[in-house]
């Protein structure tokens, strides 16, 4: 059986949370004079600090019971929290692929944590081989996935994430922030099964609300109660709570601009590979394209100079561009401009 407290930090374990004059009472009616609030204007009060109204209605679109989502200010916060709650400083390791989403190596820096890196095999899919002798050291507390993977595009074999999940006794987090936009269906279905389990989303990407900052994770109610009792007590305000829930009031539209997103990007990976200075194009789960061309710095500094801005990851993987989808209008103007280029 999965012993969740073997794997939190002690001092996490023995921690008394924050107690918000919000926690103490929980009313919506009253005279509120407990939590030293200017009593005038309309942003005057603070948020539900457990997000309650915003965690229904995305326990209803996911099909996950409320008590097992936490809202984090991003998936920055709910990354950072994992590693405080369940790696110590100087001593525990996490582990993570490359190339993929560079905060999992920020945060782990941040927190005083080693993070051993394994490269992805040349599909950018996991080696389990590769893999297995990490598993063994008692101090590696944590594994973080990106699928779809960031700035690769592609979902991870499911059967190679079940495995991982399987056989490894500490926290595996999923993060899946593009997944909206790929065909797989998400881990979270696999919460019931794996007690060590955290699959992280966002309303950044398909739900075009970047600048809310709210990331989503699913897991264990053991799991959400420490994310909770860590947390700072109003991570996310009111106005970005009822932000989202007026915008996925509207699933039509939501559904509607996902696939226009996914057209688009199918069209231009043809698009893109009819151009002499692209030599590949991977397939993407996500709503980017990694792109191979035959100068990336280059041609990133040609772009931008148009006023077109890709992103340069010709540091994670030679000669490529990260390149998002944008409007029809946009992709065609970074077309017709790739098509100049070459002449």
């Amino acid at each position: 059986m999965f012993d969740l407290d073997k794997f939190v930090r002690p001092n996490v374990r023995l921690l008394t949370p924050y107690s918000s004059a919000r926690d103490d009472y929980k009313g919506k009616e009253g005279i509120f004079l407990d939590a030293n609030e200017n009593p005038f204007g309309t942003l005057n009060r603070y948020p539900d600090p457990y997000q309650n109204e915003l965690k229904k209605v995305v326990s209803r679109i996911k099909g996950i019971p409320a008590e097992n989502i936490f809202l984090g200010n991003g998936s920055d916060e709910i990354i950072d929290l994992s590693f405080r709650i369940f790696c110590n400083p100087g001593t525990d390791k996490a582990l993570t692929f490359t190339p993929s989403y560079g905060m999992y190596q920020v945060s782990a820096a941040v927190n005083d944590i080693k993070m051993i890196t394994i490269p992805l095999d040349e599909n950018f899919q996991i080696d389990l081989k590769s893999l297995t002798p990490a598993l063994s050291d008692k101090n590696l507390k944590l594994i973080l996935i990106c699928s779809p993977n960031n700035p690769t595009g592609n979902c991870m074999n499911r059967v190679t994430l079940e495995r991982i999940i399987y056989r490894f006794s500490g926290i595996v987090l999923i993060d899946e922030a593009y997944i909206d936009f790929a065909d797989n269906y998400s881990m979270k279905d696999s919460l019931g099964r794996y007690p060590n389990l955290i699959v992280m989303q966002t309303f950044s990407k398909a739900y075009g609300l970047a600048s809310v900052r709210v990331g989503i994770a699913f897991a264990s109610e053991e799991i959400v109660r420490y994310f909770n009792k860590v947390k700072p007590p109003y991570n996310i305000s009111t106005v970005n709570q009822k932000t989202i829930l007026r915008r996925i009031a509207n699933r039509s539209y939501f559904n509607g601009q996902v696939r226009k997103i996914r057209s688009e990007r199918n069209r231009m990976a043809v698009d893109l590979k009819k151009i002499r200075i692209v030599k590949k194009v991977w397939p993407s789960d996500a709503n980017f394209l990694l792109v191979k061309v035959d100068d990336a710095d280059a041609i990133y500094n040609y772009l931008a100079d148009n006023k077109i801005i890709v992103r340069n990851r010709n540091s994670l993987a030679k000669n490529c561009l990260r390149i998002t989808i944008g409007t029809k209008r946009e992709n065609d103007r970074l077309l017709k401009a790739l098509k100049e280029k070459e002449l």
